[in-house]
């Protein structure tokens, strides 16, 4: 096992190995002498792939993303959900160097570059050989984007990070500037993409091919402003043209399609994070937003987490036009019955003995009542589910696509092309009143829906920063259209609102939020990283 494997995880992680530098064999193969064949292969670069459903294991990285915004909060209610003021953290930027979101996190997207590096070595040096029909270039290259998948998530959430590549290596790695990271990103990837199959359907599926890869560099592009501190949206909207120019995906006409339990065939998923109920676990975000009377809705076979702990921040509901489908498709809302549609569910703690009944308005977002704040409904729960969902994570799909090349274009003088883009995308929501899918370029620069303000009981009593939100219409539409996909964090450091803006019980807490501290246990082992700037 290489030193790069110890030195990138946690303290306890350290501890644990350094006992057993020399591993016991229990079996006379191991990997050091098992002899691959082309039909291994498959599983080979599985690995690589497998290790993106880790981010969702107690939802380290999820939580990250969505909890630590202006979308979801996760406060303490009767049946608990306090577990050392953790989820408070998130919600109010005081999170520390110790966090274990912030720690897991690390460590697993770490755990994907290990992985990646070391299937990149095995291919090169054809201990892994690859089949003819795939070629060893195109494998390699896949890998690469796999590996830059990890190296784009470790940038965007810490800033400088060790940038290691090879499996041999035996040093303690040092933290490379962001901008080195953003750079070696670009080369990998464009250098890699030409390389990539333009096929899409099942062998691919939950792999990178060209438009998956252009997918990743066109993210990059977009956030570049963030990472290095030029503007790169014409470079992003070439990736965009050519995803949308391949004809390979489309829009579902119904939203709701794209997370269903059954979505691997979705047409409009580019690269999604394939789950199972039984094989591939880790997605049980109903469990931890949903209240354990829900149990009786869809008959599971397990239970929620007491009151449930992910709702919506009512300030982000007020932003929506009552018309929008994905108002009631992302949030769960209103009287809860059981499977039959009549039997009314029940609350279980202050409501005991009442009916269960969603509310939107939350008095802040420390402690809320049992049924207070609207619940997650994007994803479809089946009946007789089980904890772990077996719906596919839509990392990249078209929408974002469409919503990317629109953004770059109201960036760059273009409002009415843009507008047009995203009218595409609102149509669906707006079936039954599709004049209201029209929106304008005035609209897209103009300011946000959003109401800023600190909550006390209820109520805005500090609006803090209310200056007028540059493309704040574009920054609501992203908002409706990918709530509980991760996305919301890092939208809100690109339009300025992530460090600046109140909400809740939220207040600006520092610029240097932008980035999440290194574990305290990566500094304690290894003297040649130091610690991002004010933590």
């Amino acid at each position: 096992m290489r030193w790069i494997t110890y030195l990138l995880l946690s303290a306890c992680l350290l501890t644990a190995c350094s006992k057993q530098l020399e591993e016991k064999a229990y079996s006379t193969t191991t990997s050091e002498n098992y002899q691959y064949t082309e039909k291994d292969f498959y599983s080979v670069i599985g690995k690589a792939y497998a290790n993106l459903r880790t981010l969702w294991g107690e939802q380290d990285y999820y939580m990250l993303q969505e909890a630590s915004t202006d979308e979801i909060v996760m406060p303490a209610n009767a049946s608990g959900w306090d577990d050392g003021g953790i989820y408070k953290k998130l919600h109010l930027h005081n999170w520390n160097a110790d966090q274990s979101h912030i720690n897991n996190t690390w460590n697993k997207l770490y755990a994907g570059v290990i992985n990646t590096n070391r299937i990149i070595y095995q291919l090169q040096d054809s201990i892994a050989p690859v089949p003819a029909e795939v070629g060893a270039e195109a494998a390699i290259a896949e890998m690469r984007v796999a590996r830059a998948l990890y190296y784009w998530l470790i940038m965007d959430n810490f800033g400088d990070a060790p940038l290691v590549t090879d499996w041999a290596e035996t040093s303690l790695p040092s933290r490379h500037p962001r901008k080195e990271i953003y750079e070696f990103l670009v080369t990998e990837l464009t250098e890699s993409i030409p390389l990539l199959s333009e096929e899409k359907g099942k062998l691919y599926y939950g792999r990178f091919n060209k438009w998956a890869a252009k997918a990743l560099l066109a993210n990059i592009y977009l956030n570049a402003k963030v990472y290095v501190g030029e503007d790169h949206w014409m470079d992003c909207l070439a990736q965009c043209n050519d995803i949308i120019n391949s004809g390979k995906y489309t829009l579902e006409a119904n939203s709701k399609d794209i997370f269903k339990t059954e979505n691997e065939n979705s047409p409009e998923i580019i690269f999604s994070i394939p789950f199972d109920e039984n094989l591939g676990t880790n997605f049980y975000v109903h469990m931890y937003s949903w209240h354990a009377a829900l149990k009786a809705k869809y008959e599971m076979q397990t239970t929620p987490y007491g009151a449930g702990c992910s709702k919506a921040v009512p300030q982000f509901i007020d932003t929506y036009d009552s018309n929008d489908s994905r108002l009631s498709g992302s949030w769960l809302m209103g009287p809860q019955y059981a499977s039959d549609g009549v039997t009314a569910l029940m609350g279980s703690y202050e409501l005991s003995g009442q009916p269960l009944i969603f509310t939107k308005e939350l008095p802040d977002g420390l402690y809320t009542g049992e049924a207070e704040g609207y619940r997650m409904n994007k994803f479809e729960v089946k009946l007789n589910a089980k904890r772990d969902l077996d719906n596919d994570f839509p990392f990249f799909r078209y929408a974002q696509v469409l919503l990317m090349k629109a953004e770059c274009l109201l960036r760059t003088g273009d409002g009415d092309a843009a507008a047009a883009l995203v009218t595409q995308v609102r149509t669906r929501a707006f079936i039954s009143n599709p004049s209201l899918a029209t929106v304008t370029a005035e609209r897209l620069n103009g300011n946000t829906k959003y109401q800023w303000g600190y909550v006390e009981k209820y109520t805005i009593v500090d609006q803090g920063d209310v200056s007028t939100l540059q493309y704040g219409g574009m920054y609501d539409e992203l908002g409706w259209e990918f709530a509980w996909e991760g996305c919301r964090r890092r939208d809100m450091i690109r339009f300025g609102t992530y460090t600046t803006r109140s909400w809740l019980s939220h207040k600006p807490n520092g610029a240097y939020r932008i980035v999440f501290p290194i574990p305290q246990s990566v500094i304690n082992g290894n003297p040649n990283i130091s610690q991002n700037p004010d933590y």
